[in-house]
């Protein structure tokens, strides 16, 4: 998915959660437009979210006020509850918003179930569009049809601690390699700490060494797609990534339950010299032990100089496919997930915009942010468009794969050919 990775779950995460993806097909689209009337808003409640809310309650005051008779009625759903809320939403109409947000990795879903409205023309002539980042473009696509507007987004890269780097006489790793190996001297040299602490549950720190290497999760496009996670390439990341699960870096009775959020608390509380987190990730490392003695990298790729692709996540707003009030509905849609509320957004809560052109101001703003905008900038991967994924992530389909790797019960063409078979029987039951 992606939900808003400051949500525990996280990242990764976050996406387990929005993977509940709701069964129903008795959702229809209104044949209204009214342009007067009450504008219901259904927005993810953040931890911490005073912030964000002042930003949408300044959007909605200024909307207000440019459009005469109309109230915008703004919620903040719990995350816990989103996928009954969601789902009972598509089987009621007349209980349904008009906007809401969502995961990045629930678009095939919603809108397989018949909830999400395509706005592909009215996106298409919308200013701001063109300027968009391609990738999170394509988390709002769906068999070529735009399905609402990007809202941020999330990568992750290398967190360092300096002063451990500086006391052995280390630097930044240029390569997967160089990061292992520097991982393995770390361990060495400091028993009492993870090298690179890494997740046998983190699927989204994981997937960079399968991209890196050449490998993909799926191919195909517009809805169909066949596992691709056993090929040559994919195996080569998987038995990568996997080969840091050692009693020499991150012991595997440690890490292999390990998931995002678990990685990054222990890079927080000083107990690993590396770890793989996001920009979200920043406030809580901050907040930790390590405050004033770590840096960020990109995540190195396979040649020196490389970055290795990240996982793109983060969140969307959209209009329900039942709104009565779409003209309205789309241009608060908009104001939303304008430059304007994108740049407010980062200053209060930290949310990458999904506008290259922002990013960079906001880069030049706060230096920790350069290390995420040149990893999008390299280029990054999404998840299959396809509702199948929500299957597939909520079945641990991946992670079991790393962990009996891991735990060698076994191999990595074994694992991998049966998540596989697993990743197709998902993909063919989705149609």
């Amino acid at each position: 998915m992606n939900l808003s990775p400051r949500i525990p779950a996280l990242l990764l995460t976050a996406l387990v959660v929005t993977a509940c993806a709701p069964q129903t097909s008795s959702n229809s689209s209104s044949d209204k437009d009214e342009k007067t009337g009450t504008l219901r808003v259904w927005l993810f409640q953040e931890v911490g979210n005073e912030p964000k809310q002042k930003v949408v309650d300044s959007v909605v005051a200024a909307f207000e006020k440019a459009h005469s008779g109309i109230n915008v009625d703004v919620e903040y759903i719990p995350v816990e509850t989103r996928a009954q809320r969601v789902k009972a939403a598509f089987n009621d109409p007349s209980s349904a918003p008009d906007v809401m947000e969502y995961g990045n990795t629930d678009t095939a879903g919603y809108v397989k179930d018949g909830g999400l409205l395509d706005v592909s023309k009215e996106f298409a002539g919308w200013s701001e569009a063109k300027d968009t980042d391609p990738t999170a473009k394509t988390s709002v696509t769906v068999d070529g049809r735009i399905y609402g507007s990007p809202f941020y987004v999330g990568v992750r890269a290398l967190y360092y601690r300096t002063d451990v780097f500086k006391e052995l006489g280390l630097e930044a790793p240029r390569t997967m390699t160089e990061l292992a190996v520097t991982a393995r001297k770390i361990r060495a040299a400091k028993p009492e700490l993870y090298g690179l602490v890494v997740g046998g549950a983190y699927t989204y720190g994981a997937m960079p060494f399968i991209w890196a290497n050449g490998g993909e999760l799926a191919t195909g496009k517009d809805g169909s797609y066949a596992s691709a996670i056993s090929g040559g390439s994919a195996q080569k990341g998987i038995k990568e990534y996997t080969s840091l699960f050692t009693d020499d870096n991150c012991p595997a009775a440690k890490c292999a339950g390990m998931g995002g959020n678990d990685t990054i608390t222990a890079f927080a509380a000083g107990k690993a010299a590396m770890a793989i987190g996001g920009d979200f990730s920043h406030t809580a490392v901050e907040a930790g032990k390590v405050k004033g003695e770590y840096a960020v990298v990109p995540l190195p790729g396979v040649s020196a100089g490389s970055i290795a692709p990240a996982f793109a996540g983060g969140n969307n707003i959209g209009v329900l496919k039942s709104t009565s009030h779409r003209t309205m509905a789309v241009q608060l849609m908009e104001q939303l997930t304008s430059k304007k509320t994108q740049t407010a957004m980062f200053d209060a809560m930290g949310f990458l915009p999904t506008f290259p052109d922002v990013r960079q101001q906001v880069a030049a703003e706060q230096p920790y942010v350069k290390p995420f905008a040149r990893t999008l900038a390299a280029g990054t991967k999404f998840v299959p468009a396809s509702p199948a994924w929500s299957q597939i992530d909520s079945s641990s389909v991946l992670p079991t794969m790393f962990q009996e790797v891991i735990s060698g019960k076994k191999s990595v063409a074994a694992a991998s050919k049966e998540a596989a078979t697993k990743m197709n029987d998902a993909f063919g039951s989705a149609g």
